[in-house]
């Protein structure tokens, strides 16, 4: 029981810790995404070789990881009664692979897509609710720093409304928190009202 408990984080962090910046990038021929503007290895920051292409193909990469390593637990623990606590410690270990990659000298992005993969798999609802806060805050405020920042932190509440308080609830709280953290330097920008909006062409997020 715990030694697949412990499997099965390590494959999250493991899935997790492919960065598909530098894998699409290196397929395409692009610059190591750490090299460039803001130096994270995500979609935005992909997207500025200009090459729409892969930022797309980023996103998806980075999401998809995410919504797998849910999908793969919820399977391989369905039958058990600690599927929920072994669900929330691979929640929290694929993030954790996506900002702290073993393949990647731990430098890894700022987690926005796998979280929304992480949370459309586990729950439809729960997914969409997500994506259509950082939709609603990205439209009016044309920030996508602080449309994530929002979502993220709003993410947690949502589970607590529709499931009650479970110990995924701790985990997507632990998501929440690493989320603002990888996006200090996005905050005082936002505080100083020097963040890029939505569609420049010198955006930092």
């Amino acid at each position: 029981m715990l030694l697949s408990e412990i499997v099965a984080a390590a494959f999250a962090y493991l899935l997790g810790s492919i960065s598909f910046a530098v894998v699409v990038s290196k397929v395409m021929r692009l610059p190591d995404p750490h090299t460039y503007g803001s130096g994270n290895p995500g979609a935005t920051n992909v997207l500025r070789t200009g090459n729409k292409k892969a930022a797309i193909l980023t996103l998806l990469g980075d999401g998809i990881k995410g919504l797998l390593a849910v999908l793969v637990a919820k399977w391989w623990f369905a039958d058990l009664e600690t599927s929920g606590l072994v669900l929330s410690l691979v929640v929290l270990a694929v993030f954790i692979g996506h900002i702290f990659p073993v393949f990647h000298r731990f430098q890894g992005g700022k987690g926005v897509a796998t979280a929304c993969g992480i949370l459309f798999g586990i729950n439809l609802w729960l997914g969409l609710a997500a994506l259509s806060t950082w939709l609603i805050i990205a439209f009016f405020f044309r920030y996508s720093s602080l449309a994530a920042l929002i979502t993220g932190i709003f993410a947690p509440f949502y589970y607590f409304l529709l499931f009650g308080l479970q110990p995924i609830c701790i985990s997507l709280v632990c998501i929440a928190a690493l989320l603002i953290w990888r996006h200090q330097k996005n905050i005082r920008q936002l505080l100083a009202g020097t963040e890029s909006r939505i569609g420049q062409k010198d955006q930092k997020n």
